[in-house]
C-alpha cells in the first residue's frame, strides 16, 4: 500500500470526523481529502511528476498537511526544511536533493530568494490563510515565541513573476489527481535531512513503505489508543521526525483529531489540551522542562490524558520525576532517527523505567554491538545501539554511499543499522542509552559520558541547564568541561568551586569538570536540544 492509498482509506473511513483544529477552524477529513486531491492535480499539472523533489518550508499548519499527501499522491518526494534555516542552509539542502518545485509560507519566502536557488515552481502560503474568518485580520501576529523576529511579509510578495498563491491554485483545480504507479517498497516518500551534526546535513532516503510500517508498528504497541477516537496535541514541529511521525502520519492514517499549533506557545498548548480534550499529549523534553515549572500547568487534567509521550531528545530523568511530582503521571520515552522514519524503541505505558527508552516496538529488532568490532555484546554491556526493521532506510543517505556503508552493519545475513549511540540492554530487555559514541569522553583511557555528568550537574538547585564537552589535551587525553546557565538569581553568587564541590559525592573524581564556564545561554538546535557540536566549535575558538 501507498501513502495515498493509506491516506484515501482514512478519509473515507473518517471522512464526517475532524481532522484538524488549527486556531479555531475545523477542517473535516472531507475536506481534507478535497484539497489534498486538488492539490495533487494542480502539482501534476505544473510537471511536477513521480520522483521530484519538492520541499517543503513551513509551520505547522494544514498546508503542510496537504502538501505532503498531494505529493504522496503523484509519487513526489518531499524535502523538509526546517524553518528556523539561515539562506545558506536553505541553499545546501534544495541543491543536493534537486528540489525544484518550493511550498513556503510567505513570512519565511526571504531566505529562500536569498539562496539565489534557480526554482520552476515556487507556490507561497499565508499563515492566515486557514485561520477562521474572525482570526484572519491576525495573521502572522499569532506568531509567537522563536518566531516572533521575524517580519511580516511585504503584499507585493504575491505579485513577483512566477509565484502562486496556495489556495488560488487549489481552487483551479478539481479533485481528481492522476493516477501513478509507485512501489511502496521501492520508491521514495520523503528526503528528510539529518541535524548536521557530523558535517552538513545529509538526506535520508525514506520509501513509502518505511512510513507505513511505522504507523502500525508504533499503534501496535499503543493499542489503547482507538482509531478515529483520539485528540492530538500537534505542536512539535512537522518537519521534525517525531512530529511527522506523530501528527502528520498517525493523526492523519489513524483518524485523530489534531490541534495544530504554529508555535510552541504554552498558554495555547495548555488552553488547547483543556478545551479539545485531548487524550495524546507528545512533547519535546524541553517542552516538559518548561511546563513542569509553568504556573498554569496545575490547570490540565493531565491523568485525563491516555499518553503523555517525549520524543526527539533524552530526557532528564530529573524532569521525569519533577514531572511526576507536579502533575501525578509520566512520561512515556520515544526512541528513534530520521534514519529509522521515527521511532524504534519506546518506553511501555505503565512499566516505565528512569533513564530508559523501553523495548524495540513490534517488528524491531534491537541489539548491542561492540564498538570495535562487529560482534554482539551480552545484557549489562555498554556498546553502539543498532537496529532492524522495517522502518529502517533501506538505501541510507542520498548521495553518500560512504556514509551509508558506515552505518550498516551486516551480521548473521541481516542488515543493521549503527545508531551512533551508546547504550545497554538490560536482561528483561529494557534499553538505556547513555550518549552518542562522538560524545564520549576519554580522560587517561577512562570513558567519560557527557549525558551522565549532565545529570548531576542538573540537580543542582541553582543550576537551570549545562552542557558537558570534552576538552582536548595532550597529556591525558580530554578534559570535561561543563557549560552552565544559573538561575536568575543565582547568577554570580554560584561559583566553580562551588559546582565541583557538589559533584564530589556524585561523581568519581574524574568526571567532574576540570573547567567550568557559565554563560547567559547555552547553543541549541532548531528543536531545543543542547547542541554539544556548537559548544565545541566555541571552545575550539576559544
Amino acid at each position: 500500500m501507498t501513502l495515498g492509498e493509506a491516506f484515501d482509506e482514512s478519509t473515507d473511513k473518517w471522512s464526517r470526523r475532524t481532522a484538524i483544529i488549527f486556531y479555531g477552524n475545523k477542517i473535516s477529513y472531507a475536506e481534507l481529502r478535497d484539497m489534498v486531491d486538488r492539490f495533487a492535480a494542480a502539482l501534476s499539472s505544473m510537471g511536477v511528476k513521480k520522483g521530484d523533489r519538492l520541499a517543503l518550508l513551513m509551520l505547522n499548519s494544514p498546508e503542510y498537511i496537504i502538501s505532503f499527501y498531494a505529493a504522496a499522491k503523484i509519487g513526489a518526494v518531499v524535502t523538509p526544511i526546517s524553518p528556523v534555516y539561515v539562506s545558506s542552509e536553505i541553499k545546501h539542502q534544495l541543491e543536493d536533493s534537486g528540489a525544484e518545485t518550493i511550498i513556503c509560507q510567505d513570512i519565511l519566502y526571504e531566505g529562500v530568494e536569498r539562496s539565489e536557488v534557480p526554482l520552476k515552481n515556487i507556490i507561497l502560503t499565508n499563515i492566515a490563510d486557514s485561520l477562521p474568518k474572525f482570526k484572519k485580520l491576525m495573521g502572522s501576529s499569532i506568531l509567537r515565541g522563536v518566531y516572533q523576529k521575524m517580519a511580516a511579509p511585504a503584499p507585493e510578495i504575491f505579485e513577483k513573476p512566477g509565484i502562486m498563491k496556495f489556495h488560488a491554485v487549489i481552487a483551479q483545480h478539481p479533485p481528481i489527481p492522476p493516477r501513478v504507479d509507485i512501489n511502496p517498497e521501492e520508491d521514495l516518500l520523503m528526503l528528510p535531512y539529518t541535524g548536521g551534526t557530523t558535517g552538513p546535513p545529509k538526506g535520508v532516503m525514506i520509501t513509502h513503505a518505511n512510513a507505513i510500517a511505522n504507523v502500525h508498528q508504533i499503534h501496535q504497541f499503543l493499542s489503547f489508543l482507538k482509531e478515529g477516537e483520539e485528540t492530538l496535541i500537534a505542536y512539535m514541529p512537522y518537519y521534525h521526525a517525531a512530529g511527522k511521525s506523530v501528527a502528520v502520519l498517525i493523526g492523519i492514517l489513524l483518524g485523530y483529531t489534531q490541534v495544530t499549533i504554529t508555535t510552541p506557545d504554552l498558554d495555547d498548548i495548555i488552553s488547547s489540551t483543556i478545551k479539545y480534550k485531548a487524550t495524546f499529549f507528545m512533547g519535546a523534553p524541553t517542552m516538559y522542562e518548561m511546563l513542569k515549572d509553568y504556573e498554569k500547568t496545575d490547570r490540565v487534567s493531565w491523568k485525563k490524558l491516555k499518553v503523555i509521550l517525549a520524543g526527539a531528545d533524552s530526557l532528564h530523568d530529573e524532569t521525569v520525576r519533577d514531572w511526576e511530582e507536579r502533575t501525578g503521571t509520566r512520561i512515556v520515552e520515544g526512541y528513534g532517527m530520521t534514519e529509522t522514519t521515527a521511532t524504534t524503541h519506546m518506553d511501555p505505558p505503565g512499566a516505565e523505567r528512569y533513564g530508559s527508552i523501553g523495548f524495540p516496538i513490534p517488528g524491531t529488532l534491537s541489539a548491542i554491538l561492540d564498538p570495535d568490532e562487529d560482534k554482539f555484546l551480552p545484557p549489562g554491556e555498554i556498546g553502539e545501539i543498532v537496529s532492524s526493521g522495517p522502518q529502517v532506510t533501506p538505501f541510507g543517505y542520498w548521495k553518500r554511499a560512504d556514509s551509508t556503508q558506515d552505518c550498516e552493519a551486516f551480521i548473521n545475513g541481516r542488515r543493521w543499522w549503527r545508531t551512533g549511540d551508546l547504550g545497554r540492554m538490560e536482561e528483561d530487555g529494557y534499553f538505556y542509552v547513555y550518549d552518542r559514541k562522538r560524545d564520549l569522553i576519554k580522560y587517561k583511557g577512562l570513558r567519560i559520558f557527557a549525558r551522565e555528568v549532565e545529570e548531576v550537574i542538573k540537580t543542582h538547585p541553582n543550576v537551570k541547564e549545562v552542557g558537558i564537552v570534552g576538552v582536548p589535551d595532550l597529556k591525558v587525553g580530554e578534559y570535561v568541561k561543563a557549560i552552565i546557565v544559573l538561575e536568575g538569581d543565582a547568577r554570580g553568587k554560584v561559583s566553580e568551586a562551588d559546582i565541583m564541590e557538589f559533584c564530589k559525592d556524585k561523581l568519581a573524581h574524574y568526571k567532574i569538570p576540570a573547567m567550568i564556564e557559565f554563560v547567559g545561554e547555552i547553543p541549541k538546535t532548531d528543536i531545543g536540544k543542547v547542541s554539544r557540536r556548537e559548544i565545541r566549535d566555541q571552545v575550539e575558538e576559544d
